[in-house]
């Protein structure tokens, strides 16, 4: 059986060509299941049992870009914009501390009115106050700001690509570059940090060859973390008539990649637990290993709206905690202890 054979190849080599990532993207639903076991399984060798957390902090809604799916997007003038300030960001990260997270992430849109300097003495602070990781998710800047974050104390950053095919983000990314985003992303993974990339599941025009160039791109990149998400229509956006991505191709692309880069972080996004209430609980059983709770305050929560019904918006840190590690003891797994380091080449 074909898909046998490629599944067997890549529990094996970790390696596909193209052709073979597309088969498993479009296996049939009768035979998915076997894809789902075989990452499950890559994943339980590889990364065991332990789903790690990462306390996520949205500290501005401002954004110099105009993507086309996203609801922060300057454009937008029904976007609720603000910006925390260093003493706001750094306690809500000692909050997340206090209540067990051992990661944090600080995210926002690409917003210069943060300058590397100020960025650098958030970092410095957080780690006076708390033993945590941190991760930055904050876009494109210059290698000499990453070098600055980077001596500061980041550990980690979060940059998807989105998409591989480069006529697709060039509509989708209007006066940005491709070649830039993969600049940076190269940049970063020589500073040292541990590097995330990822790409959105069902954008306009998007084909399976591209999703199967996505996957193999982030294997190129060799990511540390590697985020998917479905693409979810924001009404305030140009995308806004166009459906949502797949949960079910969604998962595809998370046991794929499971399969090529077995020890890797991956997480179960949010966006699939927007559009499946099972969708992180689906992830975990097909090569996820990492959760990203939101540990902002309410009002925060309401006001980072990069696409409509996020879940959890109206959840306190402390109680969302809890329906995380009830859904992760669900799967028969347990809280990953410690930073959750990549394992990647360790």
């Amino acid at each position: 059986m074909q898909l046998e054979n490629i599944l067997k190849k890549a529990y094996e080599t970790h390696n596909l060509n193209i052709d073979e990532v597309v088969t498993l993207l479009t296996t049939d639903d009768q035979n998915v299941h076997l894809l789902y076991q075989y990452a499950d399984k890559v994943r339980e060798e590889y990364v065991g049992d332990e789903v790690f957390l990462r306390g996520l902090i949205e500290f501005s809604s401002y954004c110099k870009n105009d993507c086309y799916y996203c609801g922060l997007r300057k454009s937008n003038r029904n976007a609720q914009r603000y910006r925390m300030s260093k003493a706001e960001i750094i306690e809500r990260a000692e909050s997340a501390y206090n209540v067990g997270y051992r990661t944090i992430v600080l995210q926002s849109g690409d917003d210069f009115y943060y300058k590397a300097e100020d960025l650098a003495d958030i970092i410095k602070g957080i780690k006076e106050k708390c033993d945590v990781a941190i991760t930055l998710s904050i876009g494109e800047r210059e290698e000499w700001e990453y070098k600055i974050l980077k001596e500061a104390g980041a550990d980690r950053y979060l940059m998807r690509f989105e998409t591989s095919n480069k006529i697709l983000y060039q509509k989708l990314h209007p006066n940005m570059s491709f070649e830039n985003r993969i600049s940076c992303l190269k940049i970063l993974k020589k500073l040292g940090y541990e590097l995330g990339t990822g790409f959105l599941v069902g954008l306009p025009e998007q084909t399976i060859e591209d999703l199967a160039n996505d996957i193999l791109l982030v294997k190129q990149l060799d990511a540390d973390m590697i985020g998917i998400g479905p693409f979810i229509s924001n009404p305030d956006t140009p995308l806004k008539d166009f459906p949502n991505g797949s949960t079910e191709l969604t998962l595809r692309c998370i046991a794929v990649l499971r399969l090529l880069m077995p020890d890797t972080n991956i997480p179960a996004t949010t966006a699939l637990g927007t559009l499946d209430p099972q969708g992180r609980q689906k992830a975990l059983r097909c090569g996820a290993n990492i959760i990203m709770p939101n540990v902002n305050s309410i009002e925060y929560k309401e006001k980072y709206q990069l696409y409509p019904g996020k879940i959890c918006i109206n959840e306190d840190a402390s109680h969302c905690r809890g329906c995380v590690e009830n859904i992760i003891k669900s799967q028969g797994r347990r809280v990953g202890q410690g930073y959750g380091h990549s394992r990647h080449k360790k």
